[in-house]
């Protein structure tokens, strides 16, 4: 009957001496809370003078892109981000496709006017894109 007695007191402690030693690891981190709150640990960071140079040109491309969407937007901002030349609607690339694309138009338009078909159109766009 002791045996059982002070087994049921030891389990009974068990649990009160694992709270003990608990309570003791919270007074040792709570010095270590305490400096960080005083560093500003807690408190939000100020952004470093790169950070809000980046953010003003995320704005200013942002604004710049305007109704852009998907990929063009994408494209836009990368550009713009990077520092590039910044067109308002194409770039470069997009230009020369653009002049190609009116050439073949007024080409087309032009042989289609003069009825032409087969080999006698084929030669005609030719001659005619190449100038």
């Amino acid at each position: 009957m002791k045996q059982l007695i002070a087994v049921v007191c030891l389990v009974l402690a068990s649990p009160l001496a694992l709270a003990q030693d608990k309570s003791k690891d919270v007074e040792k981190k709570a010095p270590v809370a305490a400096e960080r709150s005083a560093k500003g640990g807690d408190m939000k960071k100020e952004p470093t003078e790169k950070q809000k140079a980046q953010q003003e040109r995320m704005k200013d491309c942002s604004e710049k892109a305007g109704d852009r969407k998907a990929d063009d937007r994408k494209k836009f901002m990368s550009t713009c981000l990077k520092g590039g030349a910044m067109d308002t609607k194409a770039d470069k690339g997009s230009a020369k496709k653009t002049a190609q694309q009116e050439k073949m138009k007024s080409c087309n338009k032009e042989a289609g006017d003069k009825k032409m078909k087969g080999g006698e159109r084929k030669a005609f766009m030719k001659d005619c894109l190449a100038k």
